[in-house]
């Protein structure tokens, strides 16, 4: 769905590392995906001088900053500093979209629970990240946290209860 909304021809997904395991799929997103594995520093220090050197190529980027699924009924874990301290160093604004439907196409339960059906994406404001340090991380992270809670609430998402 990630590729499906966003219009841009060149775009690189931050994935987990452990999805290339899939069979099939997993040759196919690793084609389309900058790998992390979360449990290994130097790679994930890898993971974001990728995604700089495709942001300063204009490849956008598409990173989900809760990290991995979302297994609440609340509208959306703590997030993660990485997406904010690549866009404050890059420059680059923050473009939230949000993905109302995923917990009824794929639950976090089993890959085998993929299934068709509406998959709703609501496009947020852009924020500029222009002109912002590392210290405005924490005020950045905040401000896009409300805007998508916000913005789940509002075109009622399907998990939140």
């Amino acid at each position: 769905m990630m590729m499906k909304v966003i219009r841009h021809q060149h775009v690189r997904i931050l994935g987990k590392a452990e999805m290339t395991k899939i069979p099939i799929f997993g040759f196919i997103y690793r084609k389309g995906a900058v790998l992390v594995d979360r449990g290994n520093a130097k790679n994930r220090s890898d993971s974001i001088k990728n995604l700089i050197y495709f942001l300063g190529r204009k490849i956008s980027v598409f990173i989900c900053p809760e990290g991995t699924f979302n297994m609440t009924h609340k509208p959306l874990k703590n997030f993660y500093d990485g997406a904010f301290r690549i866009a404050i160093e890059t420059q680059e604004p923050i473009r939230p979209i949000l993905f109302l439907d995923t917990y009824d196409r794929l639950n976090y339960h089993s890959i085998f629970s993929l299934n068709p059906g509406k998959c709703r994406a609501v496009y947020l404001a852009e924020t500029s990240t222009e002109g912002l340090v590392i210290d405005d991380l924490a005020m950045l992270r905040e401000k896009i946290y409300r805007q998508m809670e916000d913005g789940l609430k509002r075109y009622n998402a399907s998990w939140i209860k």
